[in-house]
C-alpha cells in the first residue's frame, strides 16, 4: 500500500509494508511449530542412528526417545502436531493474505541485490518486514515441510503408501529424500537462530506481536 504525504517541498510517497505486526495466530503457530520440529529432528536423529544412510551417526545426547521405539513414538506424535499446525498456518496465511504480503514480491534483481548485501554484512533488517533473501528461505522451507512429511509417510508405511513410495523412487530413495528435506529444514533453523542472535528484537516481536506503529517505510523524494 502506498500513501502520499504532502508538505511545502511537494509530494513524498511513503511505501508501507502491510502486516508488519505478528498476528496472534502466527505467533502461536510459530512456537508450536518450533516445539514440534525440534522433537522431530532430535527423534529423527535417533531413528537414523538405528540404520545410518551415511558413515556417521549423531551423538546420543543430541537425540530424543532413548531407543528406537521411543524415538518413533516421539517422531510420529510430533509429525501429526506439525501437520495440524502447518495446515492451520497455511489456511490463515492464504485466506488472510498474510503469506502474500510477507513473502511477495520476490524478484531476481532484488534477490541478487540483497544477497550481495548479506555477504558484505550490509543487509538492513526491519522487524516485521522480510528482505528477499528471507522470503526465498521461507518459501523453500514451506516446500521442504510437505516433502519431509510425504517422504516420511512413504518410508513409514511403504506398502500402504506404495504409490507414494514408488513416486519417490522406492524405499531407499524416499529415505534419502526424507533425510535431505530434514537436513534442509535444520539448516534453515540454524540460519534463523543466527539472525535472531544478530537482531534480537525480532524475537520480542514474535512474543508480543510488535507495534502497528513500527511499520517499515521507504521514502522517495
Amino acid at each position: 500500500m502506498v500513501t502520499t504525504i504532502r508538505d511545502n517541498k511537494g509530494a513524498l510517497p511513503i511505501a508501507k509494508q502491510a502486516g508488519a505486526t505478528r498476528p496472534l495466530i502466527v505467533r502461536i503457530t510459530h512456537w508450536v511449530n518450533a516445539f514440534a520440529m525440534t522433537c522431530m529432528i532430535l527423534s529423527g536423529w535417533r531413528i537414523y542412528n538405528a540404520s545410518p544412510l551415511f558413515p556417521f551417526t549423531f551423538p546420543p545426547w543430541a537425540t530424543l526417545g532413548g531407543w528406537l521405539a521411543g524415538a518413533l513414538a516421539w517422531h510420529f506424535a510430533a509429525m501429526w502436531l506439525l501437520v495440524a499446525n502447518g495446515l492451520l498456518y497455511l489456511a490463515y496465511g492464504l485466506f488472510s493474505g498474510y503469506l502474500r504480503r510477507t513473502l511477495l514480491p520476490l524478484t531476481r534483481d532484488q534477490l541478487w541485490q540483497d544477497f550481495r548485501a548479506a555477504l558484505t554484512l550490509r543487509l538492513k533488517h526491519r522487524v516485521g518486514v522480510y528482505n528477499t533473501v528471507q522470503r526465498l528461505l521461507y518459501i523453500v522451507v514451506l516446500l521442504l515441510g510437505p516433502t519431509a512429511v510425504l517422504s516420511g509417510l512413504a518410508i513409514w508405511k511403504p506398502v500402504q503408501f506404495s504409490p507414494l513410495t514408488t513416486l519417490l523412487g522406492g524405499y531407499d530413495t524416499a529415505r534419502l529424500v526424507h533425510f535431505v528435506a530434514m537436513a534442509g529444514i535444520t539448516g534453515f533453523i540454524v540460519i534463523h537462530l543466527t539472525l535472531v542472535i544478530l537482531v534480537p528484537r525480532t524475537l520480542l516481536s514474535m512474543i508480543t506481536g510488535g507495534s502497528r506503529q513500527n511499520h517499515a517505510t521507504e521514502a522517495r523524494i
